[in-house]
């Protein structure tokens, strides 16, 4: 078990630094990082059933933005947003960048981040935890999904994407990578 302070923070530097950064380019990252997962996890977003139709608000309380997720049918969004500009939302899921990638790749429990108040559930929670049923049960790796964004070279880019993630995931404190996966990877190595 962990307790809060177990729990990376974003360096305060870089928020700093990032609050000046313009979200056009984290926007469109995210934009085709949603559609390569709809591709390659077609089941993600129709788990969600009506909930589907809802608008979430990913709100890493450690950064200087949030991300809106909307996925919406056929035309999924993921759009990084000021927080003060984030718009109409249905749930908000707020915690540290570090808790809700852990969440992610299965590092955190979410019932034991949301009771130890690592983790902050606002709106709708239903739809939220359908969204974090259709997360758990896909088993996503944000490396494997960063290696996609690559095409027809995912293949090559698999390797040294898995390697980088684990090192500035070791580096910053914060699961970038399934555990699961990373050791798969060695043992085939």
């Amino acid at each position: 078990m962990w307790n809060a302070k177990d729990i990376p923070l974003f360096p305060a530097a870089g928020a700093a630094v990032l609050r000046f950064a313009p979200l056009t380019p984290l926007s469109m990252a995210g934009a085709h990082l949603v559609k390569t997962l709809v591709q390659r996890h077609p089941s993600l977003f129709s788990r969600l059933g009506e909930q589907a139709e809802k608008t979430f608000l990913i709100d890493p309380t450690d950064l200087p933005f949030a991300f809106r997720l909307q996925p919406h049918g056929e035309a999924p969004s993921l759009e990084a947003v000021r927080r003060e500009d984030a718009g109409f939302w249905d749930a908000r899921i707020g915690g540290p960048l570090a808790a809700l990638l852990g969440l992610v790749h299965g590092v955190y429990d979410g019932d034991a981040l949301f009771f130890s108040r690592d983790l902050v559930i606002e709106g709708d929670t239903e739809a939220v935890l359908a969204l974090r049923n259709a997360i758990d049960n896909e088993e996503i790796d944000l490396a494997a999904e960063v290696a996609a964004l690559f095409g027809p070279l995912e293949h090559v880019a698999s390797a040294p994407a898995r390697r980088v993630s684990s090192l500035v995931g070791a580096w910053i404190g914060v699961a970038l990578t399934r555990e699961d996966l990373t050791r798969e990877d060695e043992s085939h190595a």
